[in-house]
């Protein structure tokens, strides 16, 4: 089964209420045209309701950044993946930084993933090595062990509505570029432990996105990636129009990639 572009853009903490309803009426124009990729942005908490009655599921479709893996309950200053059930598709769970600012470990992160399975959000689980895990040749163990406890519990019919995302820690945020063959290595990686979990047919289905100091310049080098199937996009995507330049390079890609399977099939 052919696997759609995914181009999820997390916003993180910028853009007041106003100015991501702004965002998403410039965005949903620009964007219009391309219909074939599947365009996600992560707003911050605050504006996912207004956003949710103002975009066109058809053209953007919203991302939680985080919530709490409890339903319910007194757990003060928290949102639970019930409470965002209707009003985003996708859930951010496992970002570096919500593993390193507010040292979420590996045990959250898969209630996390249940909870979004159990509210039908779709989670976005983020994987990646730290530069020292690097240096000390420790990427496929580590991306191991992140991969295997986010899915545990998860069965095969579950894995049709999951994404991972890898995204090495020290090219967050740091201007540092993994290059196209670091990303290949560790996307064969992570789809190779998934076939071993789940078989054959799971591996070939599940999307995997490229994280990590991606930019309008770099982007097409990892869509190029054998078996890169979107980006997840920081810094860029706080620039309507370097991120909808982003989603018209999927474009371009998903026309070639659907073109080539249907020369091959003549």
């Amino acid at each position: 089964m052919a696997r759609k572009k995914l181009i999820v853009g997390n916003w993180k903490m910028h853009f007041n209420v106003p100015d991501s309803s702004m965002y998403a009426h410039k965005l949903s124009e620009l964007i219009k045209v391309y219909r074939d990729v599947e365009v996600v942005v992560a707003p911050t908490m605050l504006a996912v309701q207004t956003l949710s009655l103002q975009v066109n599921y058809r053209q953007i479709k919203l991302a939680a950044q985080n919530f709490y893996h409890k339903d319910s309950g007194s757990y003060t200053g928290e949102v639970s993946a019930n409470m965002l059930r209707g009003m985003v598709n996708y859930g951010i769970v496992g970002h570096f930084e919500r593993r390193n600012i507010f040292m979420e470990s590996d045990k959250e992160v898969r209630k996390k993933v249940e909870a979004a399975i159990r509210n039908h959000i779709k989670p976005i689980i983020c994987v990646g090595e730290t530069l020292q895990e690097r240096m000390d040749n420790e990427t496929k163990a580590v991306l191991h062990d992140q991969v295997y406890s986010s899915l545990v519990d998860v069965t095969k019919e579950d894995l049709k509505n999951i994404v991972i995302a890898y995204e090495p820690v020290w090219a967050i945020g740091t201007g540092e570029h993994a290059s196209a063959e670091d990303v290949k290595r560790s996307v064969r990686i992570i789809r190779s432990l998934i076939r071993t979990l789940f078989g054959q047919e799971a591996a070939s289905d599940v999307r995997i996105l490229y994280g990590g100091s991606v930019n309008l310049s770099n982007a097409d080098v990892y869509l190029n990636v054998d078996n890169v199937d979107g980006l997840l996009i920081g810094g860029a995507s706080l620039d309507a129009y370097q991120f909808s330049g982003i989603v018209e390079k999927a474009h371009f890609m998903q026309l070639e990639e659907t073109k080539r399977r249907i020369d091959e099939r003549l």
